[in-house]
């Protein structure tokens, strides 16, 4: 497009230009006044003509005023002769310089020639310009099906990234050491009759470091790296993806030893036969032609192929077969330890104040994967610029959290006082059963500030990082999920659509613990097969193995699981109505209760508290940071807080 307009650009100036010169020669800027020989003749006489010049026949008369005058002579006579046939006084003549010039022949051609040249030149820049974006266009349309692939050359060691500048993932970085090895030294495998893994296939959660660990790799083993992702392949035209596939093959071969990266492979390597279309279907081309190339790797090409993805459910199994992705690589969600490094390395470049303490802040993080700790330091680095301050403290990191996971405070917005004193006694509600329950996570703050569109919220993390959890806790968590409802009720006798978000968490809790993790009185069994069709977009199908005396008992058991932390709820606020309504006035009045002022308000000292211990069971929200932390928040509606 730019060059398009580059084009027009320059075919315009052209016809401006000579557009222009025609102008000069046709028009002057100030035309003379044409008189005849006869006034030219008074004027000579009344001595008011100082030169004449003479060109051809045109006569240019200078008088002594300045002026010019134009005048025409017979062309059989000179100009002597002309003047003495109409009178002039000889005396007075000789008084008059004459000078006499020829036309310049660059001129009588322009003149002559110009207005008849000036279009043929203008249909000629027309042709010559129509005639080179053809050319180009035949250009682009031969790179058309050429790879778009981003070589990363090994020698930029601006560019370069090694596995110092990739925090955690001790695993992974062992796992891929070996391909590290492959490619420096391939003789010392290939002597053994080890064959060089052809794929490498990263799984995991968006933001845990994919695309980093690969370059990684890459800058290990001093090879070039081609970076492409799956999206890029497919195009509106079949066959397009599969050359594109061939070319990007073909240049890695040339460049060996080397490492193809292709991110978000699930782009173009999702299970075959799913969807519209047959065998002609441009991605299921490109599939096709991604598994031919890797088979088509023999044992002395030092080729490697990663490729990432967040969705290994659905890609083809063709591509997880041995002999095409030949290594596994799962990269988790860093835990406390591996969540400390990752602050250290965004941190580098950062002025951090003396009293900041990067494990408190890892502490307050379960659930943040790498991509949210950079975004966590530059939202603080921000907030600070904001405030004018030299140097990134806590208060600005604490916020930051909390903006990342709900966004930023919004002050502006007005709630009624009866509105905040709901909001208030609703957070007490969960922080009170929170401290009071054994197997809760204790509280870091709260706040009945409006975030995002949670009018309010109770934040609260473990002290240590949890992958399983147990039934006690889950139990726990239904009633501290309840703690806003039953406050607002035992308070108000009323309750709003602020526990809405609560109540569908808890109930899929409880459901959960029935259907899933075998917590219930049902015993240890699972009820309902969730399968995922892909289908003309996402559609999550649940089926029903279970009969509908057995759905009915399923109710029973998250009705009863539902009851039982109610009541429990309602006990503990009951007997502890006095310390509710200290910490809903303190709330009021301070809008924000940090952790030490809330321990201070209900009386828990450091070693009360004991930490969780490690039995628990495998649950999903793990991964989910808004759930982890989080714990309880008020949504904004247009009915409700």
């Amino acid at each position: 497009m730019k060059s398009l307009l580059k084009n027009l650009g320059i075919v315009l100036l052209v016809f401006l230009f000579f557009s222009g010169i025609l102008v000069l020669y046709s028009s002057p800027s100030k035309k003379p006044e044409q008189v005849s020989l006869s006034n030219l003749v008074s004027q000579i006489n009344e001595n008011k003509v100082k030169q004449i010049t003479v060109t051809n026949e045109d006569l240019t008369i200078e008088l002594l005023d300045g002026k010019i005058e134009k005048a025409t002579k017979e062309k059989e006579a000179g100009i002597s002769e002309s003047l003495k046939n109409y009178g002039v006084d000889n005396e007075k003549m000789k008084a008059v310089n004459i000078e006499v010039k020829g036309e310049s022949s660059i001129g009588l051609w322009a003149s002559a020639i110009l207005p008849f040249l000036l279009p043929f030149i203008l249909i000629g820049a027309f042709i010559w310009f129509m005639l080179r974006q053809a050319q180009r266009g035949n250009t682009q349309a031969l790179s058309f099906g050429m790879s778009r692939a981003r070589m990363t050359d090994p020698k930029d060691k601006r560019k370069r990234i090694t596995f110092s500048d990739v925090a955690g993932s001790k695993e992974a970085k062992e796992e891929l050491y070996e391909i590290v090895e492959f490619l420096r030294s391939p003789k010392k495998f290939l002597s053994l009759g080890a064959k060089i893994p052809k794929g490498v296939l990263l799984l995991g959660p968006p933001g845990t470091g994919k695309t980093l660990i690969s370059k990684a790799v890459a800058g290990e083993a001093n090879v070039p790296f081609f970076n492409i992702s799956g999206s890029e392949f497919v195009e509106m035209f079949v066959g397009v993806g599969a050359s594109r596939v061939r070319d990007l093959f073909k240049q890695a071969k040339k460049n060996a030893p080397s490492i193809v990266f292709i991110d978000e492979i699930d782009a173009v390597g999702r299970h075959r036969g799913a969807g519209l279309g047959g065998g002609h279907d441009e991605r299921e081309q490109t599939l096709n032609q991604i598994l031919v190339e890797m088979d088509g790797f023999d044992t002395f090409t030092n080729v490697i192929v990663i490729a990432a993805t967040n969705r290994p459910d659905v890609l083809d199994p063709a591509l997880l077969r041995p002999g095409r992705f030949d290594r596994r690589v799962m990269m988790d969600l860093p835990d406390i330890e591996e969540r400390i490094e990752i602050l250290k390395i965004h941190a580098a470049n950062k002025p951090l104040g003396k009293s900041v303490n990067l494990r408190v802040i890892a502490q307050r993080t379960p659930g943040f994967s790498g991509a949210d700790l950079s975004n966590l330091l530059n939202e603080a680095a921000i907030l600070t610029a904001r405030r004018n301050k030299k140097e990134i403290g806590m208060p600005e990191l604490t916020e930051s959290i909390e903006k990342v996971i709900l966004g930023p405070e919004r002050r502006s917005r007005r709630i009624e006082e009866d509105e905040k004193k709901i909001i208030a006694y609703h957070e007490a509600g969960h922080a009170l059963i929170a401290a009071s329950l054994k197997n809760a996570d204790p509280v870091q703050k709260i706040s009945i500030i409006s975030r995002g569109h949670a009018g309010g919220y109770t934040f609260s993390a473990p002290q240590k990082d949890k992958a399983l959890h147990s039934r006690s806790y889950f139990i726990d968590e239904l009633s501290v999920l309840l703690g806003g409802y039953v406050s607002e009720k035992m308070t108000f006798g009323d309750i709003t659509t602020g526990a809405s978000n609560d109540l569908e968490r808890a109930t899929t809790i409880a459901r959960n613990l029935v259907t899933r993790y075998g917590m219930s009185e049902l015993g240890p069994r699972t009820f309902g097969h969730k399968e995922e069709l892909v289908f003309l977009g996402k559609d999550i199908h649940e089926e029903k193995n279970y009969s509908d005396k057995m759905a009915e008992e399923i109710d029973n058991q998250v009705s009863k699981f539902i009851d039982d932390a109610y009541n429990v709820a309602e006990k503990v606020l009951g007997n502890k109505k006095e310390l509710l309504n200290k910490l809903s006035s303190v709330l009021l009045e301070k809008e924000i209760v940090e952790q030490e002022e809330f321990n201070e308000i209900v009386g828990i000292k450091k070693e009360d508290k004991k930490e969780e211990s490690n039995n628990h069971i495998s649950d999903d929200d793990a991964n989910k940071k808004k759930e982890a932390e989080i714990t309880h928040e008020i949504p904004v509606s247009k009915k409700a807080i």
